[in-house]
C-alpha cells in the first residue's frame, strides 16, 4: 500500500462529485470565502448546549457540507449510529458492542443488551465508587497505621492515565474541598521515574494507590504497581492488612485483582464493552472524582449524556459530531492535508491534546478495513498540540510560514475568573483571560487570511507576508467545567467514531499496540542474559552495548 495518498477514495458516485467540488475549491483563499460572503459566520456556526462550534475558517462552502452529508448517507451513518446505540458489535474484530455512552445514562433510562439491565450495572458500580469516593474525600478512609490519607496515586497507562489526567488537570477550579487536604498524583511511565519522583515525596502512612487496569496485565502498570508495593512493605513491614488499606484497583479481571492482593472490598469493575480510551467515564474517573467530588463527576457525566443525545437525535447539517468529523475527511481526504494541531487557549487543557492523540490515533490509526481489506486512502491525520499562547512560541512559526498543510483547533471557555472565589484578583485575572481570547481569535484569523489580515502586506518583505489559507475550527466553551468539558469531549468520541464509519475501519480495537509488548517480553529476556532466537542485526548489537555498560 502506498500510505499517504489521500485523494485515494471509494470509487462511487457521492465520492466523485465531493472530488470534484474539492477541485474547485483547491485554490480559493479563505480571504476570498470572506470577502464573498458577509454572513459566513452565521451560515457555518453551529451550538448545543454549552459549546459554539465556528467552522467559517475551514475552507468549505454550504456546498461542501451537502457533499459530505451525500458521502455520510452512501455510507450508512444512520445505521451505524444506530448499530452503537444499540448496543450491536460494531467492535468487529474482537466481537463486542462499544457502549462508552452508557455510562453516562441516567439512572431511570431503559438500556439492555442481551436480556442484561446495563443501567442498572452501571449505577450499581458508580454508588459502589461514590462510596469510597466519599469515605476518602471525608478523611475515614486510613491507611495501616491510622493515618488519614493525604495521597492518592492513580497508576495506569493509556486510557487508564490520560483520561483521568486531562480531566483532573481541566477542572482544577471545581475541585471540592475535602475534610483533610488531598492530592491526587499519576504514575504512568514503564520506567519507574515517576512513582520513583512520587514515592519520594510522599508518606507511606497515608498514600493510597489506585491500580487502573483494563485487563489488569498492562506490564507498564503492574511493574509500577510491584514497586508500589514493595515500597510500602520495606516502610511499614508486611503487616496485617496492608494491602487492604493501601491499595484500590479498576479493572474488567476482577479474579486477577484479588490474586495480586486487591482486597474485594476495594475493587471496582469494567465490562468489555468500555474501550481503554473510552473509559474515564467509568471508575477509571475515580481520580477525577477524589478531585471534584461525586456531584461534579456527575455533571461530568450529564454533559457527556447531553451530547450523546444531539448526536443521536439532532440533524447531521446542525449535528457538531458529524460536521467536525466531516470536515475533517474533506481536509484529509480532498485538500490532502494530514496534520492537525489541537490548540487549547487555556492552561487547565493543557493535557487535552495527548488525550485527543490518543483518541483519535489509536481509534482510527488503521490501514485495514472492517472486512481485513487494505484500504486505498487516508485515515486519521497525525494530531498534536500544546497549550496555544505555548504553542505560539514554539511550533506556530511552521503554521504560519511553514511548507506544510495542517488544520487547527482552537478550544477556549468564554469566560473565567468571574466566580466569587476569585474575587480578590478578579480584575487582573480577567485581563490574562481576555489576553488569551485575544490571541486566540488573532491567531485563528492570520492563519485563515494571511496577508488580508495585515493593513501594509503588499509593502512588507517576503520573509514578514503570510500565507494565510490554514483551515481551522474554534470550538467556544460558555465556562470551563464538568458539564462543558463532558459535552466537549464526548463530542470527539463521537467524532472518531463518524470518520471510521466514513473510512470503513474499526476505531474500538489497537492491535497496532498488542505486539511490541510481545516482542519487548523477549526483548528483556535477551537483557537479563536469557538464550533466546534470531533477532534483527541493529537488536542484537544494541543488547550487547547495553549487557557491557555502553
Amino acid at each position: 500500500m502506498a500510505f499517504g495518498i489521500s485523494r485515494n477514495v471509494p470509487g462511487s458516485a457521492s465520492w466523485q462529485a465531493l472530488l470534484a467540488h474539492g477541485e474547485s475549491m483547491r485554490e480559493t483563499h479563505l480571504a476570498e470565502l470572506f470577502a464573498d460572503d458577509p454572513q459566513r459566520f452565521e451560515l457555518l456556526t453551529r451550538e448545543s448546549g454549552p459549546l459554539v462550534l465556528d467552522l467559517s475558517k475551514q475552507r468549505i462552502e454550504e456546498e461542501t457540507l451537502q457533499h459530505l452529508m451525500d458521502v455520510a448517507r452512501e455510507q450508512d451513518l444512520d445505521g451505524w449510529i444506530a448499530r452503537l446505540f444499540g448496543g450491536e458489535h460494531v467492535n468487529c474484530s474482537e466481537g463486542r458492542a462499544a457502549m462508552h455512552w452508557a455510562l453516562r445514562l441516567p439512572a431511570d433510562a431503559d438500556c439492555r443488551v442481551d436480556d442484561v439491565d446495563v443501567v442498572k450495572q452501571v449505577h450499581a458500580e458508580l454508588d459502589r465508587m461514590e462510596s469510597i469516593v466519599n469515605q476518602i474525600r471525608a478523611g475515614q478512609w486510613r491507611g495501616a497505621t491510622g493515618e488519614v490519607i493525604t495521597d492518592v496515586i492513580n497508576i495506569g497507562v493509556g486510557g487508564s492515565d490520560l483520561g483521568p489526567l486531562m480531566m483532573t488537570e481541566a477542572l482544577a477550579d471545581s475541585r471540592k474541598a475535602t475534610a483533610s487536604p488531598l492530592r491526587v498524583h499519576f504514575a504512568s511511565t514503564m520506567d519507574g521515574s515517576q512513582i520513583s519522583q512520587l514515592l519520594g515525596r510522599v508518606s507511606p502512612h497515608s498514600t493510597l494507590f489506585v491500580i487502573s487496569s483494563k485487563s489488569f496485565s498492562t506490564i507498564d502498570t503492574l511493574s509500577n504497581a510491584e514497586t508500589a508495593r514493595h515500597w510500602l512493605q520495606r516502610q511499614l513491614g508486611n503487616r496485617q492488612g496492608l494491602l487492604d488499606c493501601h491499595f484500590v484497583g479498576v479493572s474488567s479481571a476482577v479474579e486477577k485483582m484479588t490474586e495480586w492482593g486487591v482486597a474485594e472490598q476495594n475493587q471496582m469493575r469494567l465490562w468489555d464493552w468500555v474501550g481503554g480510551r473510552y473509559s474515564l467515564w467509568s471508575a477509571i474517573g475515580l481520580p477525577i472524582a477524589l478531585s471534584i467530588g461525586m456531584d461534579g463527576f456527575r455533571e461530568l457525566l450529564a454533559g457527556a449524556h447531553e451530547m450523546d443525545e444531539h448526536f443521536r437525535t439532532a440533524p447531521w447539517l446542525e449535528n457538531l459530531p458529524v460536521l467536525v468529523a466531516m470536515v475533517g475527511v474533506w481536509n484529509t481526504n480532498v485538500l490532502d492535508i494530514n496534520a492537525h494541531a489541537i490548540l487549547p487557549y487555556d492552561g487547565r487543557m493543557k493535557e487535552l491534546p495527548n488525550y485527543l492523540e490518543q483518541l483519535e490515533m489509536e481509534s482510527n490509526g488503521k490501514s485495514v478495513t472492517r472486512s481485513g481489506e487494505t484500504v486505498g486512502w487516508a485515515t486519521c491525520p497525525i494530531v498534536w498540540g500544546n497549550v496555544g499562547p505555548n504553542a505560539q512560541h514554539a511550533f506556530y512559526q511552521l503554521l504560519h510560514q511553514g511548507t506544510e498543510a495542517v488544520t487547527c483547533d482552537f478550544i477556549m471557555p468564554a469566560r473565567r475568573y468571574q466566580e466569587k472565589r476569585h474575587d480578590a484578583a478578579a480584575p487582573e485575572l480577567v485581563a490574562q483571560h481576555e489576553l488569551a481570547l485575544a490571541n486566540c481569535l488573532a491567531q485563528s484569523r492570520l492563519l485563515a487570511l494571511g496577508d488580508a489580515a495585515l493593513t501594509d502586506a503588499e509593502s512588507m518583505p517576503a520573509e514578514k507576508r503570510y500565507r494565510g489559507n490554514q483551515p481551522s475550527t474554534t470550538l467556544l466553551l460558555d465556562e470551563l467545567t464538568p458539564h462543558s468539558m463532558g459535552a466537549l469531549i464526548a463530542l470527539y468520541e463521537h467524532k472518531v467514531f463518524v470518520q471510521s464509519v466514513i473510512w470503513q475501519i474499526n476505531p474500538f480495537d489497537q492491535w497496532g499496540v498488542e505486539m511490541g509488548k510481545k516482542i519487548a517480553v523477549d526483548t528483556l529476556a535477551r537483557l537479563r542474559g536469557a538464550e533466546c532466537g534470531e533477532t534483527d542485526g541493529s537488536t542484537a548489537g544494541l543488547v550487547r552495548r547495553i549487557l557491557r555498560g555502553g
